[in-house]
């Protein structure tokens, strides 16, 4: 199977969009909603999306994997963001011109700062040798996740920096349902992207384990594959796809171009609600595999979540909402 690409940039819409002054259904503080005309994207056309591979957009937060002080690493997304001040600068201008066409930056000035460590992501576009703001106002980046820094606690869960290998939920073998936990060492997961989901992420709409037992895992992104997947250049087969079929309980999806090119549809951008009723992903069946392969004077803390899953080791469960460490 060939590599897929990597969630570096913001993802564009598989169609033209278009700003409406209205209350959005995705952000509550956003006075204004994205959302997809019946014109294609011309990027999409030009990547040849009609033999692309549709995957499951999941509801989490990015991560990548890189070297970070020679070693395998998780890193957090972390955008460079403007401040409030110039933040409400760009919205105004952005409503009163039906996009960002014009807008002028000054980054020192008119940008937080940010973590020392924080490294541009691939494919950010540079002015004199400085990371400059895409049309959304953001500079995509990357910083280390620390097991001391309790603003990424969650991500930190997932990674074991010792052994060096990483909590990941992916497709298990040929099923098409089947999903397997297991642990997978982060050089296998070097230069990849992948989603962190779990009880604590974006409200938890898989259903994944509980405030008392928390369970969160990392999804490679491009490894979900949709479920007999609608056309994509059909906007309103795609409404009705995610209305109507079973297999459209998902937040969206991504399609993997040949040439490397991302687009993406989202159920806001049709004006759909999210999450809505039982997620299609969590109503898959699981298995746990915790095979551990680290060297013997290693041991896993008594209370570390790896350790919980590894009572667990060979258990199926029929959804992963399921997925619970009673035993």
């Amino acid at each position: 199977m060939r590599r897929l690409s990597s969630v570096q940039q913001k993802v564009p819409c598989l169609f033209l969009t278009e700003v409406k002054a209205e209350q959005s259904r995705k952000r509550l503080c956003q006075p204004f909603q994205v959302i997809a005309t019946e014109h294609v994207n011309p990027l999409a056309l030009a990547s040849g999306v009609e033999s692309a591979l549709a995957t499951e957009k999941l509801d989490g937060t990015c991560c990548y994997v890189t070297r970070y002080e020679g070693q395998p690493h998780l890193w957090a997304r972390l955008d460079r963001k403007p401040t409030k001040l110039a933040d409400k600068r760009f919205k105004k201008y952005q409503l009163s011109h039906s996009g960002c066409k014009g807008f002028t930056w000054t980054v020192e000035e008119d940008f937080r700062a940010v973590p020392e460590a924080w490294i541009p992501a691939h494919g950010v576009r540079h002015q004199e040798g400085q990371p400059v703001p895409d049309d959304h106002a953001h500079i995509p980046g990357w910083v280390p996740v620390q097991t001391d820094n309790k603003q990424y606690c969650w991500h930190s869960s997932t990674v074991d920096y010792g052994a060096g290998v990483a909590l990941v939920l992916r497709p298990r073998g040929q099923s098409p349902d089947l999903l397997e936990l297991t642990l997978v060492p982060l050089g296998d997961l070097l230069e990849q992207t992948l989603e962190l989901i779990g009880t604590n992420v974006n409200g938890n709409p898989y259903g994944m384990g509980t405030k008392k037992e928390p369970l969160h895992a990392l999804v490679s992104h491009g490894s979900v594959r949709v479920r007999g997947p609608p056309p994509a250049l059909d906007l309103q087969g795609l409404s009705s796809w995610f209305q109507a079929s079973s297999e459209g309980r998902v937040e969206g999806i991504v399609w993997h171009c040949d040439d490397g090119t991302l687009v993406k549809i989202h159920r806001h951008h049709l004006g759909l609600a999210w999450p809505d009723g039982n997620c299609s992903f969590s109503s898959r069946p699981v298995e746990v595999h915790m095979d551990w392969t680290a060297d013997q004077d290693y041991r896993l803390p008594s209370k570390d979540l790896f350790a919980s899953l590894s009572r667990l080791d060979g258990r199926r469960f029929s959804r992963l909402q399921d997925v619970c460490f009673d035993t």
